[in-house]
C-alpha cells in the first residue's frame, strides 16, 4: 500500500503557513478509512487534526470533499491542506503591547507594528508577536473550551512590514483558515511606496520565486518552476510622485518576500528596503539637497515602506464574511506627505 506520489507544497513555508499534500493510492490499495490512510503518511500529525481537516472540507478525493470515514480505493487521487506544524520551541508569554483590531472566541485580528518578528525562531526566541499573543490569550477572562494553548498562524508578515494578520485560537478555526488561504479566497490588499514611475496604471508580475544562490535570505525571480515557486502579484498605481510611486498590491500567492522580490525584479524596489536595494537613491537627481531629502525620508521609516492594509475572510464558525481595514502608520503617512510637498514644489 505505497503511494505513487507524495508532494508537500510548502516544505519551506512562505508568508502563508500551511502544507498541501497530494497522494495517489496504489492499484492494489485495500479499502481503508482515509483518516487512517493519511495518518500513516503524514508526519507530526494526529487523527484528530485529520478529522478536523475533513470536517472543514480540507480533504479531497478525486477533487470532491470527503468525510473522515471515507474508504480509500485503488487509484484515488487524494489531497489535504493542513496548518503548518508548530515549531518545537518553548513559548513564553510576554506582556507585549498589541493592537487588537477584532477578537472573539475563535480568532483575533492584529494590526502588527514594525520591528516585531511574528514568531520565535533562530535569533528571535522571545519578544515576538506569538509571545505577546500567548500572554494576551492567557489573561482573557474566558477562552474557548477547545483552545489549544498557543496562537494559530496561517500567514505572517516580515519584521518591518506592518498591518493586519488573523490569528486562530482553536484547531478548527486554524484548519478552516488554512483552507481559505490555500484556495485564495481571502481578501488581502497591501500598500507600498516603491522607487520609480510606472508607464501603466496597473499591471501583473507573474514570476517564479526562489531563494538566491548568493544570499539564502533573499528571494529572486526565476524563469521556471525548477528553481522557484509560482508567484503572482497584481498592482495598481494610487499616487505618483515622479521618482517614487504609491501602489496597491493584491496577492494571488503568498510567497516569502513576494512583493519585495517582485518589485525589485521589475525595477521598482520598495522605498527604504535594505535587503532589496531600496535604501539608496534609485531614481532622481544627483543634487545634494535631493539626496538629503531622501535620507530624511529614510530616517522616518524603520524598514521597507510596506503595509498590509486590508484583510478579509469568512468566519469559520458564523460563515459571515469579515473585512478589516487599517490606516497606514503615521511615519508612513508622513513620508508620503513629504513626497507630496516635494512634488508640488518641484512642479
Amino acid at each position: 500500500m505505497s503511494d505513487k506520489s507524495s508532494e508537500i507544497e510548502d516544505q519551506e513555508p512562505g508568508d502563508e503557513l500551511f502544507e498541501h499534500y497530494n497522494y495517489i493510492a496504489d492499484k492494489g490499495q485495500e479499502k481503508l478509512r482515509i483518516d487512517k490512510f493519511l495518518m500513516d503518511r503524514i508526519a507530526n500529525t494526529s487523527r484528530n487534526k485529520i478529522q478536523i481537516a475533513a470536517h472543514n472540507g480540507n480533504i479531497l478525493v478525486n477533487k470532491n470533499p470527503v468525510k473522515p470515514n471515507y474508504k480509500v480505493k485503488p487509484d484515488d487521487e487524494i489531497s489535504i491542506v493542513l496548518p503548518y506544524p508548530v515549531r518545537n520551541l518553548e513559548l513564553i508569554p510576554e506582556n507585549i503591547s498589541l493592537e487588537i483590531t477584532y477578537e472573539d472566541n475563535d480568532l483575533c485580528v492584529v494590526n502588527k507594528p514594525a520591528n516585531l518578528v511574528v514568531h520565535p525562531g533562530y535569533g528571535n526566541y522571545s519578544g515576538t508577536l506569538v509571545n505577546g499573543l500567548l500572554y494576551h490569550f492567557d489573561n482573557l477572562p474566558e477562552l474557548p473550551s477547545d483552545y489549544f494553548g498557543r496562537p494559530g498562524l496561517v500567514h505572517r508578515l516580515d519584521k518591518h512590514t506592518t498591518g493586519l494578520m488573523v490569528v486562530a485560537k482553536t484547531e478548527n478555526t486554524l484548519t478552516h483558515l488554512a483552507k481559505q488561504f490555500f484556495d485564495r479566497t481571502t481578501f488581502r490588499r497591501y500598500q507600498a511606496l516603491v522607487w520609480g514611475d510606472f508607464e501603466e496604471d496597473e499591471g501583473t508580475v507573474d514570476l517564479y520565486i526562489g531563494r538566491s544562490i548568493k544570499n539564502r535570505k533573499l528571494m529572486v525571480g526565476y524563469p521556471d518552476q525548477d528553481q522557484g515557486k509560482h508567484a503572482v502579484t497584481h498592482y495598481k498605481v494610487i499616487e505618483r510622485f515622479g521618482y517614487v510611486t504609491l501602489i496597491e498590491c493584491k496577492l494571488e500567492t503568498g510567497r516569502t518576500h513576494q512583493i519585495r522580490a517582485h518589485m525589485k525584479h521589475i525595477g521598482h524596489p520598495l522605498f527604504n528596503d535594505l535587503e532589496y536595494g531600496g535604501d539608496s537613491v534609485v531614481k532622481g537627481t544627483s543634487f545634494t539637497k535631493y539626496k538629503q531629502f531622501v535620507e530624511n525620508c529614510f530616517q522616518l521609516l524603520p524598514g521597507q515602506a510596506l503595509h498590509a492594509k486590508s484583510l478579509g475572510f469568512v468566519h469559520p464558525k458564523s460563515g459571515q464574511e469579515l473585512i478589516f481595514d487599517s490606516e497606514l502608520p503615521s511615519y508612513f503617512q508622513e513620508v508620503i506627505e513629504k513626497w507630496r510637498r516635494y512634488t508640488s514644489a518641484k512642479s
